[in-house]
């Protein structure tokens, strides 16, 4: 089989903080070798591709901003199409509030005049914005928007609560899901992933390290997919869960495995 394209995760994949993962430089050379064009596709909804490339590049990889999509990218589309009139009440850090209204979008602060709550992760999240979201969804008219739903973040210290963990908590005392949750594996993305790769899926390749976005992005999109171990799926999550990557790498390095 010949690869024309490949969609690599980027924590847990090939960095871990700002820490590169063993062999992933070693994988990224095969695959340039193998003339596979990349999009390094992150559910991080703070960084702009810009800020992404830098990061990249602090690891020591040479990545151009257009190689890269984030939950953000996904998140600002998303919205500008579907919302983009709405007052959007935004539980999230301040880098996803730029990137909206950079875009033309109008956040406000005010529970009361939500038309859109938008929810991703928060370091600041307390039980004050908790009581703020709950009133701004008192509404049930109101859509709940999710930029992503990774539960876990792996960093250099160990995993940390995303965007996934704030969502849960606000659905749960509003007492309903998110109307959609974007990043990988949503439709949106997948749109996105596409459009910027230009390569046909049958002939592309997902490398990731989580079963429920990366490799359910590539089985959903009708993709080769291969998890790696580096990062936060173990051989228990493979075994209990109902998305099969095709492959299953120690790390990057192990991509000749598939590239042939």
């Amino acid at each position: 089989m010949t690869y024309r394209g490949v969609v690599l995760d980027v924590d847990g994949t090939v960095v871990r903080g700002d820490e590169p993962i063993p062999g992933a430089a070693e994988g990224l050379d095969r695959l340039a070798a193998a003339g596979c064009r990349r999009l390094f596709v992150s559910n991080n909804p703070t960084k702009r591709p810009p800020a992404y490339a830098e990061r990249l590049g602090r690891a020591g990889f040479d990545v151009d901003a257009d190689e890269i999509v984030t939950a953000g990218t996904v998140t600002t589309t998303y919205l500008t199409d579907r919302h983009a009139d709405d007052a959007l009440f935004v539980v999230g850090e301040p880098a996803l509030v730029e990137q909206l209204t950079d875009a033309g979008l109008t956040v406000v602060d005010e529970a009361s005049r939500a038309e859109t709550v938008v929810l991703s992760i928060d370091r600041s999240f307390d039980y004050d914005r908790l009581c703020a979201a709950l009133r701004a969804c008192e509404d049930e008219d109101v859509p709940l928007v999710g930029t992503d739903p990774d539960m876990l973040i792996p960093a250099a210290g160990g995993d940390l609560p995303g965007s996934g963990a704030i969502i849960n908590a606000v659905a749960g005392v509003v007492g309903r899901e998110p109307d959609v949750v974007l990043g990988k594996p949503s439709e949106p993305a997948l749109r996105i992933v596409r459009d910027s790769l230009g390569v046909s899926p049958s002939s592309c390749l997902v490398v990731g390290d989580r079963l429920d976005t990366d490799i359910a992005l590539g089985e959903r999109a009708g993709m080769t997919t291969a998890l790696v171990r580096t990062g936060v799926s173990d051989d228990d999550d493979i075994a209990e869960s109902d998305v099969s990557p095709d492959y299953v790498l120690d790390s990057l390095a192990d991509v000749d495995r598939i590239l042939g």
